[in-house]
């Protein structure tokens, strides 16, 4: 008898630029870092590549539409939180349609702020990659005890 794999959950998170600023959304009415800024995210639904689901999210979320060619996967985090996920961060500057929130239920804020001087209250894991993006580096783990 095989013993039982280990699963993983996987979200996706979106570095969306204008000029030298991203985009941020302040998390409301979620349970999870509400008042803190992220970034367009969401998980992977199954049976979608990561250029598919941040496709999705995007349209959900703020209401624009990505091209996957548009799209570059610029880090992946290998993060322990609650539970263990593996986290994809992608990147463009290039939408079409008009941002606005779609999703107000679950953010109360939409707005630009420099890559270097991103809001005090990122989400932690958010900030580091936001680091690791402007370093040029693709990888890295985040809340494991001995990292």
């Amino acid at each position: 008898m095989s013993a039982a794999r280990h699963t993983i959950l996987s979200a996706v998170h979106l570095f969306l630029q204008k000029d030298e600023d991203i985009l941020f959304l302040r998390r409301y009415n979620t349970g999870y870092e509400d008042g803190s800024f992220s970034v367009v995210a969401g998980h992977l639904d199954g049976g979608e590549t990561i250029k598919t689901a941040m496709i999705r999210e995007a349209e959900e979320e703020v209401g624009i539409t990505i091209q996957p060619e548009d799209l570059a996967v610029i880090g992946v985090m290998h993060r322990l939180s609650e539970d263990e996920r593996i986290d994809w961060f992608l990147h463009t500057s290039k939408w079409e349609g008009e941002i606005s929130n779609r999703e107000p239920h679950k953010c109360d804020l939409l707005e630009w702020f420099p890559l270097e001087q991103p809001p005090e209250n990122v989400i932690p894991y958010i900030q580091r990659a936001l680091k690791n993006f402007r370093e040029n580096s693709w990888f890295d783990s985040f809340g494991f005890p001995d990292v």
